[in-house]
């Protein structure tokens, strides 16, 4: 299969080449986890011939039928088979799939001649259970499906960026599935359907006790239809109670967790911008990747377009590792306030277009009440450019594409 080079993350694993840090690349099952590992190895071979690289993939069975035995065999297999007097870099995929992994992970950590670099697919690997044995030991590098950016790289579609973006809103940017799509959209949609039960069988199910799973698909099927919208587990309960579909608003949680464990869907928290504080109700929720909209519900995407440009917006934050939170001033809503490494916030409004004044007027409105010096932005899919009272407003393909 063609590869793009992900440069980003390349760049990060890099800066964190002989740190005394686990490297630890998480996200979605098929996101293209263990192909940017592989990229790396390329660079550490490229950058030395000798050097010592040694790969396991636990979903391999070889080496998962060493790990069902325990992770000793495993830890026991890589002590065998590296270099006693040069540093060794140690690749794990898929660690999750291990009994007692993080025994394994201490192990390595602590060995004078091992760089370890592990990859995982579900959020247990870094949860709060383990969070006391890898403080200040670990780096998560989290890995999302293709950007626009790279979609049209890997796609060559560069001619007519509008036609090319109305296509990743559809088919996503899990890599095997944009190949799939130039081979019909039912090829790509049959193959994300798979992707879904994989993760639900493979990263949720085994893990986590699941009571029913007709009214686990209605949480998932919610989810989905209600991107960028703020929701609670309480308020989804009740919807689905009303509709035949009962569940409490405890079951609904837990299974809205699980979700947000297997990296299917993102929480964003509320951040009251006047107050400087951070609340904790009615958050919402943006998928890993639009093409699992149109696999599990059949939508057409025409439908609530301002809402995927968000989800869109969302993950495109996410990649150039902004902090995110939905901003509140006073009774109005902000789409995102989004601050970068540097500390540096924007508050960013999202919105398909502004052409009608009276929408112009609605997206504008929340900035009116923001009175510090902080960059505020609005993202359209117009044409049109320029500034409204201090406000740039900014083609999304344009701010996709860094143009």
């Amino acid at each position: 299969m063609k590869e793009i080079v992900r440069h980003n993350y390349l760049n990060t694993l890099s800066v964190l080449k002989d740190q005394n840090l686990i490297k630890v690349a998480t996200g979605v099952r098929r996101c293209g986890k263990s192909t940017l590992m592989k990229q790396f190895q390329d660079v550490l071979r490229n950058e030395n011939p000798d050097v010592s690289v040694l790969a396991i993939n636990l979903d391999m069975p070889e080496f998962r039928f060493l790990g069902e035995q325990n992770w000793k065999k495993i830890y026991d297999y890589i002590l065998e088979n590296i270099k006693k007097n040069q540093t060794n870099y140690v690749f794990i995929d898929e660690v999750q799939n291990l009994p007692e992994f993080e025994k394994l992970l201490e192990g390595l950590y602590v060995h004078p001649k091992i760089d370890l670099y592990v990859t995982g697919s579900n959020a247990f690997l870094l949860s709060s259970e383990l969070a006391t044995l890898l403080t200040g030991r670990a780096f998560e590098i989290n890995v999302l499906p293709f950007s626009f950016a790279d979609y049209l790289e890997f796609t060559e579609k560069k001619t007519n960026p509008d036609r090319a973006f109305a296509e990743y809103v559809q088919t996503g940017g899990f890599p095997e599935a944009v190949l799939l799509s130039a081979k019909g959209n039912n090829f790509a949609n049959e193959y994300l359907q798979t992707v879904f039960k994989n993760i639900y069988e493979n990263d949720i199910s085994k893990r986590y006790r699941i009571y029913a799973e007709e009214s686990y698909q209605e949480v998932v099927h919610f989810l989905i239809d209600s991107v960028g919208s703020a929701i609670s587990a309480r308020n989804i309960s009740k919807i689905l109670t009303a509709n035949k579909k009962k569940i409490d608003h405890k079951t609904t949680s837990k299974y809205i967790n699980t979700l947000v464990e297997a990296y299917l869907f993102y929480k964003v928290n509320r951040y009251d911008i006047k107050g400087k504080q951070h609340l904790a109700t009615q958050e919402k929720y943006y998928m890993v990747d639009l093409g699992f909209r149109n696999a599990l519900l059949g939508k057409e995407q025409i439908s609530d377009t301002g809402h995927l440009l968000e989800n869109v917006i969302f993950l495109e934050l996410k990649r150039r590792n902004h902090q995110v939170w939905i901003g509140k001033t006073d009774r109005l809503e902000v789409d995102f306030v989004a601050r970068n490494q540097e500390g540096y916030t924007q508050y960013i409004q999202v919105s398909q277009t502004v052409q009608n004044p009276s929408t112009l007027a609605r997206e504008l409105a929340p900035f009116d009440k923001i009175h510090n010096h902080n960059e505020k932005i609005l993202i359209t899919m117009d044409y049109e450019t320029g500034t409204h009272n201090g406000v740039k407003q900014i083609n999304a393909i344009d701010w996709l594409l860094n143009l």
